[in-house]
């Protein structure tokens, strides 16, 4: 499954952005990750097909929301008030496979990420 995320860019503090990623294939979930430079990739949110359950980071919870549209293997993730630490390079990732989907390594696909840049 290829995946491609777009909607990245240049936002001042407390605006909004939202992301989209489009996958090539059918998937079972699929999932935002977020990696600021020199820190660690982190879980952002995931949407499971099945039952639409979905999940959002501690960092981001009342803040973002990720929703989708399984017909079409596209996700969103609408990002509100958004701060400087959510500065990164934001990567969406589908998996195929049951796991700890707060893990990078249960997605099995990424794409090739989109930069969110937040100013104070």
């Amino acid at each position: 499954v290829q995946l491609q995320a777009s909607g990245g860019g240049l936002v001042q503090a407390g605006g909004s952005l939202r992301l989209s990623c489009a996958a090539s294939g059918s998937t079972d979930v699929m999932g935002w990750f977020r990696q600021a430079p020199g820190k660690e990739r982190e879980f952002v949110a995931r949407i499971n097909w099945s039952g639409v359950q979905t999940a959002c980071g501690n960092s981001v919870k009342g803040r973002f929301a990720i929703s989708g549209d399984s017909a079409k293997n596209t996700v969103y993730l609408q990002m509100n008030s958004l701060k400087p630490e959510d500065t990164a390079v934001y990567y969406c990732a589908a998996a195929h496979f049951r796991g700890d989907y707060a893990l990078p390594n249960t997605f099995g696909s990424w794409g090739p990420g989109t930069l969110v840049t937040v100013s104070s």
